[in-house]
């Protein structure tokens, strides 16, 4: 299961710095706007203890922890939407991603040039907010134009029940207000996904601050991010760049005591993983041998043929029953064997919610 995050800013806000560090890729990080021009793509681990447990218990010839994609897009600046810097290019690549982290200067560096001249979180993020409402208010108002008279004169009733939703949606972009506010029913959801709107996609903001703020948990300025932030039910992560992209040096254990010696739990880019999974109602269902211990992207809610799916299409196909057992029974009793024995294996059907942390075993026949 592909999903991907795009990572959007003002230019110089840290966004290049932060993905080489997700990512450990060495991308152009430059001080000055528009050093990204095409958008890269890195994939990366989610972080996952339980991982490192079954290793341990299957001592397997791989080990294969789930992944997610994170795409740095070019910086934005004021007129995008109407062609500005790189304009509709930026705003074709971030319609492309699956939920948005939008990077927030809040530290100070008369080093590093702001675009704006001047250091104000809420005025940079409305900045980015009201371009991406423009661009989808343009996208929204052209299809009103379309069927504005099939759904006058004509009886056709979904061009009726799609044109009040783009009337719903023009008032509500007009108000500057982003379309992920709105509550909408199955049917409306399912008219309005082929246009891919991007004030639609779910949204964190990452405020980048300095490394001694980042040891306060935050200055001023994340704390009006957090204000702005819990008007849409949004997540904020306080990270500092320059101290992830040092983290992304370290070998796992030198990591652990850098961060121990920081007095952190949890790196930052650890914290946005595990967000942006989580924002995109992801899970994960694991599958264990001695050949091979590996981790599962699922979306929440799906049943076990749907997850069988995700390993093979033939296991959908011909799926049977799930042998499931989950991994804090495992961990508890210590042993496959012991699980059974406690009567905590279980045989599931096809209508079965798959769960966080299950460790599955897919019986199926396919005929030829």
């Amino acid at each position: 299961m592909s999903l991907t995050a795009g990572i959007v800013g003002l230019p110089n806000v840290g966004k290049s710095t932060l993905f080489n560090a997700i990512t450990k890729k060495n991308i152009l990080a430059a001080n000055y706007p528009f050093a990204t021009i095409d958008p890269n793509v890195g994939t990366v681990t989610v972080p996952d203890k339980r991982l490192e447990f079954l290793n341990n218990l299957y001592l397997p010839e791989r080990l294969i922890p789930t992944t997610f994609e994170f795409t740095d897009i070019a910086g934005l600046v004021k007129g995008a939407s109407k062609g500005e810097g790189l304009g509709n290019k930026f705003l074709s690549h971030i319609r492309e991603v699956d939920a948005i982290c939008e990077v927030v200067r809040c530290f100070e560096d008369e080093n590093i040039i702001h675009v704006e001249n001047g250091i104000d979180p809420i005025h940079d993020i409305e900045i980015i907010n009201v371009e991406l409402m423009l661009s989808d208010l343009e996208i929204i108002e052209n299809r009103l134009s379309k069927i504005g008279k099939k759904a006058a004169l004509s009886k056709d009733k979904d061009a009726k029940i799609e044109y009040a939703l783009m009337e719903k949606i023009k008032e509500t972009l007009l108000k500057e207000v982003p379309v992920r506010r709105l509550n909408f029913t199955e049917e409306e959801a399912k008219l309005l996904k082929p246009f891919n709107l991007i004030t639609a996609k779910p949204i964190i903001y990452m405020a980048n601050v300095a490394e001694e703020d980042l040891l306060e948990k935050g200055n001023a300025y994340t704390k009006r991010v957090e204000e702005y932030a819990q008007k849409e039910g949004a997540k904020v992560i306080v990270v500092c760049a320059k101290i992830e992209s040092e983290l992304s040096e370290l070998s796992d254990d030198d990591k652990a005591i850098f961060l121990q010696d920081l007095g952190i739990e949890e790196s930052g880019l650890d914290q946005l993983i595990q967000a942006t999974y989580d924002l995109l109602g992801l899970s994960t269902f694991l599958t264990a041998g001695t050949d091979e211990v590996r981790a599962w992207t699922f979306k929440k809610g799906y049943k076990a043929p749907q997850c069988a799916g995700i390993i093979h299409t033939d296991f959908e196909k011909g799926f049977i029953k799930a042998e499931v057992m989950s991994y804090d029974d495992l961990e508890k009793h210590g042993s496959e064997k012991a699980v059974k024995e406690a009567g905590r294996l279980r045989l599931e059907g096809k209508e079965y919610i798959m769960q966080d942390g299950d460790i599955c075993n897919f019986r199926f026949n396919v005929t030829k």
